[in-house]
């Protein structure tokens, strides 16, 4: 994909025969296949590669998910993987990808790939439910921890995100809708409410505030179900780009993003 290189047809017949699926499970080390794999995510042609690797059938021999999870999986799971990054990849080219440094840019390829399982855990041996995204990295990918609990903290407050953008956005007097916030967090003044949650949430987030943005446009507005139009590619990124400058301002302008450096300093 890197080099823009068209796959011959025998050669895609013979990369996803059983014999080398079996031989890719087996014989390839799981440090290798990782390696790999954040080779074509950091690239400039991230989709193109998981493109191939899905028209192969290799998805899931490469990201091998636990016997059991909750919910199931459903089938075709991984074109809407590729949809989500297709979708983020695009997106970020719209918004700039200068808005991102390159480790902010590899993760959120990532969190949008994985966006499909972020509800999706497994048990561990002591009957802990565990994210699968969790899995993914440490044990499909053999990933550094500190990419997963990167991506896990962008899937995690996604719902937040998700219930400021109406107030961040509005030209209007919208009230926060404060349900996915603990009850200490919300018992403040109405008028300062906005300001408060936009700033425990990037003390959460911390420097990938921006890269949480970045996918939680992607779901917004929350009551349609964008799945379909990705896969159709009917999704309409100039509205998702607008969407993220227009939140984006908003939280410069509430001051946030100065007093989050200070906090960092």
């Amino acid at each position: 994909a890197r080099f823009d290189f068209i796959l011959d047809e025998e050669l895609k017949k013979a990369a996803a025969s059983d014999e080398v699926k079996a031989a890719l499970a087996a014989k390839i080390s799981r440090e290798r296949v990782g390696t790999e794999i954040d080779l074509m995510v950091s690239g400039n042609q991230p989709v193109k590669a998981m493109t191939h690797i899905c028209g192969l059938t290799l998805f899931w021999i490469v990201f091998k998910l636990p016997l059991q999870v909750e919910p199931e999986v459903l089938e075709g799971c991984e074109m809407f993987c590729t949809a989500y990054l297709d979708a983020a990849w695009d997106l970020t080219q719209l918004i700039g990808s200068s808005t991102f440094n390159d480790d902010q840019r590899r993760l959120s390829q990532y969190a949008a790939l994985f966006l499909p399982f972020r509800n999706t855990t497994y048990k561990d041996n002591k009957g802990k439910k565990i994210p699968v995204v969790n899995y993914t990295f440490r044990d499909s990918l053999k990933r550094k921890a500190s990419d997963a609990e990167t991506v896990m903290n962008i899937h995690r407050v996604l719902e937040k995100f998700l219930s400021l953008i109406p107030s961040l956005v509005s030209a209007e007097d919208v009230k926060v809708n404060d349900g996915q916030w603990s009850k200490e967090l919300v018992d403040v003044p109405d008028a300062s409410k906005l300001r408060v949650l936009t700033g425990f949430l990037l003390r959460e987030i911390k420097k990938f505030w921006r890269v949480a943005l970045l996918i939680s446009t992607l779901l917004y507005p929350t009551h349609v179900d964008h799945t379909e139009d990705m896969l159709n590619q009917h999704f309409q990124l100039d509205s998702k780009r607008d969407l993220f400058v227009a939140a984006e301002k908003a939280i410069t302008k509430l001051g946030m993003v100065s007093i989050f450096f200070l906090y960092l300093i």
